[in-house]
């Protein structure tokens, strides 16, 4: 029976450009696509850029440009970099449009008639240069706590506290410098902690539309059946600001998270119009469609407790499932741009050009999980060569040619014996399973079993020995027709990775393109291939030196004496000016000791926070309050060895008691790098 499924990447913010890591997702869901459409499956593709917000409007009119001059630029750039890549949306739309518009205040107008709307008076801080509310993070000032200079208005980057805003000391306005002023002011809240959100949100964090280990976070931000642990969700913002004005509220626009996931809603819409389907086919409550949200992990508290509260609440159907993916790092470490391996889309397209590459050692790592996956820029040149060149690709370059020469381009009879194992594979669906799970790194291993079966064939046929020998054309025939046959078979697993290589084998092949279905079948005798031309080259080494570079390069102070602005990571690692000078009776004041992270593991109710629980040699581990949560998954730091503040006084927090202060780096932009020893350091040990 064929499916009827449409599906949904996270939208990508308007205020920056596509890198790496934003891959990762949308060539996950571009795979997925493409797979169901190769099954015959009705499948719908949709994006949209995220256009609204504060950073938006202050980046335009520092530009002096409007917010959609700004955005309609940004949105080209993505969908250039995207098309780069191979992600066939079938409607990339902008949250900016009317479409957009439309859903956001029929679903706001909807909740507010059954009583989930609540207007209440805030305190929040008021630039009275810039004439604003100030969101806390253009807000700065001196941390409470440790009295770190420069410190954003929700959490110290440097000892981790997390606060007010209007706890910090001297705080100053991140837009303008000025002193901020307090003023009160009218905020629209969805009230998230009503009992029917609550009680909706029990059972469908519970039914199946999770993976497990997301259905175990939701459950640790619900609580326990009958408490209330969700807090109302604050959807509105105050004018001047660059969004959809709330419906009978003049100077309120909804805040963007609110209109970011209805623009799903939007750019279906727009293809709607386009190819004449039926909105409510896909959103109604009751649709009959299938709806998957492919999201970073990172974005699925809003994706899965908001955005289905609203949907359920506002007359519409739910998501079937929420994929939610891992990070990626590149080399082992987050991505840097002062290492150069913080690479934008358009700088691979510029070096490295052949982007299906990167498609087929993601597909190699990805396993539809939840876990971050690394990019070895080492390890992929070597996984490239080896799997694409050396043993897809070299089917077709040792074969081909015999069959054009010798046969006049017509294949012969196939060899049914040696492509039984195809044959088979065909049959029992293993493949396909693993892709309709997204687990393509299991996938890709089978395929490249397959790979090594038709090689082993062709090494101990040999035919470039059979074709210089008397009486051997017919057998040569049979091997070199039954070789690209495996071939074909190859190309079709392959097909939903590597899209732009199958439709150059469909020409080779001379064959329509190829779907996944029916019964399988040989290429017939008789059917004419054309000549073979080189499919793909092996990948140089130097092609990713030489993009590390340039993504290096780029941190140095710009010369064009019209530039204003420099790099921001440049920005980010310049030094900050050297404290006063102490004495090394002060120096040794402070005790730091190597310390090992035996546990790590995430802090409820806080945004920041990671509890780490820290070996120094005492009999007891310390427990330790660090605010990195934004800069490392818990999991990938136990067994680290870092540095702490061992002797600094307890602190009583929110969470519990700190125990000393783990030691990172960090600059003026976001970005926080805990310490590590050299390897054979031991837990106790004193620096000095």
């Amino acid at each position: 029976m064929t499916r009827k499924i449409l599906v949904t990447s996270a939208l990508p913010y308007a205020n920056g450009s596509i890198h790496l890591g934003h891959l990762v997702e949308y060539i996950q869901t571009d795979i997925w696509v493409r797979f169901q459409k190769m099954r015959g499956n009705t499948c719908h593709y949709v994006c949209a850029d995220d256009t609204h917000g504060t950073p938006i409007m202050l980046r335009a009119e520092k530009e002096g440009i409007t917010p959609e001059q700004l955005i309609a630029r940004v949105w080209q750039e993505h969908y250039d970099d995207f098309r780069a890549f191979h992600v066939a949306f079938d409607n990339y739309g902008s949250t900016n449009s009317n479409e957009t518009k439309e859903s956001a205040q029929s679903i706001y107008r909807t909740l507010k008639a059954n009583g989930l709307i609540e207007v209440r008076s805030i305190e929040q801080y008021y630039d009275p240069v810039k004439n604003m509310f100030l969101p806390d993070r253009f807000i700065k000032g001196e941390c409470p706590k440790c009295h770190a200079k420069d410190q954003y208005g929700d959490n110290c980057e440097v000892c981790g506290a997390a606060y007010a805003p209007t706890d910090l000391i001297a705080p100053f306005s991140a837009v303008s410098g000025a002193k901020p002023e307090l003023r009160n002011s009218d905020h629209y809240f969805f009230k998230l902690s009503a009992d029917s959100c609550q009680q909706f949100l029990r059972q469908w964090t519970r039914g199946g539309s999770l993976q497990q280990e997301a259905a175990n976070k939701m459950q640790e931000w619900l609580g326990a059946e009958g408490e209330n642990k969700l807090s109302d969700w604050d959807i509105s913002r105050d004018a001047p600001y660059f969004g959809f004005e709330i419906p009978d509220a003049p100077g309120k626009y909804f805040y963007v998270w609110l209109d970011a996931p209805v623009g799903y809603m939007g750019s279906f819409k727009q293809l709607c119009a386009k190819s004449g389907l039926d909105f409510n086919d896909y959103w109604k409550q009751g649709s009959d469609a299938e709806l998957y949200h492919f999201i970073g992990k990172d974005i699925l508290y809003f994706h899965a407790l908001f955005w289905p509260a609203m949907l359920q609440h506002a007359g519409f159907r739910t998501p079937t499932k929420l994929f939610a993916h891992g990070f990626l790092t590149v080399n082992g470490e987050k991505m840097s741009k002062s290492r150069g391996t913080f690479i934008t889309a358009r700088s691979y397209v510029d070096h490295i050009k052949n982007t299906e590459y990167l498609r087929y050692y993601y597909a190699a790592k990805l396993n539809g999980t939840m876990e971050d996956i690394d990019l070895n820029l080492e390890d992929f040149v070597a996984k490239v060569n080896s799997d694409l060149i050396g043993k897809y690709i070299n089917i077709a370059s040792r074969c081909a040619g015999f069959i054009s020469k010798k046969f006049d381009g017509k294949l012969g009879n196939f060899d049914s014996a040696a492509t039984a194992e195809f044959q088979t594979a065909f049959a029992d669906g293993e493949i396909a399973r693993c892709y309709e799970e997204r687990d393509y790194s299991r996938a890709l291993r089978e395929i490249m079993r397959l790979a090594d079966v038709a090689n082993q064939y062709i090494a101990e046929k040999q035919p470039w020995a059979m074709a210089k020998q008397e009486g051997k054309d017919a057998e040569l025939h049979e091997v070199c027709s039954t070789a690209l046959t495996m071939f074909r078979d190859l190309t079709l697993y392959l097909k939903p990775v590597m899209p732009e290589l199958a439709a150059q084998v469909e020409n080779f092949l001379n064959i329509k393109p190829i779907a996944w279905s029916g019964t399988w079948q040989s290429l017939p005798a008789g059917h004419t291939i054309n000549e073979y031309k080189h499919l793909a080259t092996r990948l140089d080494p130097k092609l990713i030196e030489a993009m590390v570079a340039a993504n290096q390069e780029s941190l140095k102070p710009m010369t064009d004496s019209h530039s204003e602005t420099r790099h921001a990571e440049h920005q980010q690692h310049a030094i900050s000016p050297i404290a006063d000078t102490i004495s090394i009776d002060d120096f040794g004041k402070i005790d730091l000791r190597v310390a090992h992270i035996v546990n790590a593991e995430h802090v409820d109710g806080a945004e920041k926070l990671l509890k780490l629980t820290l070996d120094i040699g005492e009999a007891q581990p310390r427990t330790v309050f660090a605010g990195i949560k934004s800069a490392y998954d818990p999991e990938k730091l136990k067994g680290r060895m870092t540095v702490m503040v061992a002797n600094l006084a307890p602190r009583k927090m929110k969470f519990g008691m700190s125990e000393g202060m783990v030691l990172a780096a960090s600059g003026e932009a976001p970005g926080l790098f805990i310490l590590s020893p050299d390897t054979g350091a031991q837990p106790g040990m004193r620096i000095k």
